[in-house]
């Protein structure tokens, strides 16, 4: 395992960061990751040098159960050991009650004590915003969170998936009135998207010129393209049973294929097919040699067995060239940043 510092922070973590958003998650009334499968995953995680572990309270059915996974795994282990990274902002339970989600004040402070409590730990690492309320004052969040920071529950804050003008009206915020800032955010970023064309309002592209002029740092979530790199998928073909395509198709469709993709994906293969690795790997690699950003980009890598999460890792020993990158972004039709040469 390669590591880097997060971000423009002196913490130090492993390249590739471990996502747990299938543990206790349901899907189709079966439990992706149930705990024994999510604590071999960790063991595989700790054995491969991984130390940077991404969850949410959302996370898990209920809410909260992939964090509490993890906190039962940290038990028997060295709490310094690892680097954690929760996220607040959006429903804990059915939604049937007040005050079960948004960034206001009441909902950061109870949520980041169930967070720690399920974690077993007295801080996070790192505390991202999952998505803005569009209610609650900027300042009243931003305010609570250097809250956390002054108090010691939380060493550094992060931004999830936003607008690029909402990310730099909270950067501005913090700066305007001396609080402690954004320095890492978690955008969803993988070599077939173009322009967050699959989320409204948003614009990759503007959002990564934001992070690079302020000198953030970038965790990349979903950069497989939710299975669809990992070249298991073939033209006009059915979707292996258990894929995310097949459990639910319209919205991976709507998300991930077009004849754009597809071109990716081909260029993707050959490319593994160059260096002798897996598309996941390669995949993974192009995220990983984005690196306009402090301590560059890091990909958020799930699994779903110990043999992904290990050819997953080996992404980062990977030697690619320039060619090879600019042959992945001529089939995607231009650079991540930067003008297509």
């Amino acid at each position: 395992m390669k590591y880097t510092t997060l971000g423009p922070t002196g913490t130090e973590v492993s390249k590739l960061c471990f996502g747990t958003w299938r543990f206790g998650h349901v899907s189709d009334g079966v439990v992706e990751t149930d705990e024994t499968q999510a604590h071999a995953l960790l063991d595989e995680a700790e054995a491969l040098g991984i130390n940077f572990i991404d969850t949410a309270n959302r996370y898990g059915d209920p809410p909260g159960t992939s964090e509490q996974y993890i906190g039962n795994w940290l038990e028997e282990r060295a709490r310094e050991d690892f680097v954690l990274a929760s996220k607040v902002g959006m429903t804990v339970d059915d939604g049937s009650g007040r005050n079960r989600d948004g960034l206001s004040r009441k909902h950061i402070r109870w949520q980041i004590d169930e967070t720690l409590e399920r974690l077993g730990t007295d801080y996070l690492d790192l505390y991202y915003i999952h998505r803005l309320d569009g209610q609650t004052p900027l300042l009243e969040t931003l305010r609570t969170l250097d809250q956390l920071v002054e108090e010691g529950k939380v060493n550094h804050i992060g931004a999830s998936t936003m607008a690029a003008w909402e990310l730099t009206e909270l950067l501005w915020t913090c700066d305007a009135h001396g609080l402690e800032s954004i320095e890492i955010v978690q955008p969803p970023v993988d070599a077939t998207l173009q322009n967050w064309q699959r989320y409204d309002r948003l614009d990759l592209r503007r959002y990564l010129e934001v992070c690079e002029k302020h000198g953030l740092g970038v965790v990349a979530y979903s950069p497989l393209a939710g299975g669809f790199l990992t070249g298991k998928y073939e033209r006009d073909t059915d979707a292996p049973q258990d894929s995310r395509a097949a459990l639910d198709p319209s919205n991976f469709e709507r998300k991930y294929l077009s004849d754009r993709s597809w071109d990716v994906l081909d260029s993707v293969r050959a490319v593994a097919d160059d260096l002798d690795a897996t598309p996941a790997q390669v995949a993974l690699t192009w995220v990983l040699e984005q690196d306009a950003f402090p301590g560059g980009m890091l990909p958020v890598s799930g699994a779903r067995t110990r043999e992904q999460l290990s050819e997953n890792a080996e992404a980062v020993e990977l030697d690619i060239t320039d060619d090879q990158i600019r042959r992945i972004d001529d089939a995607r039709g231009q650079p991540l940043l930067g003008n297509a040469s």
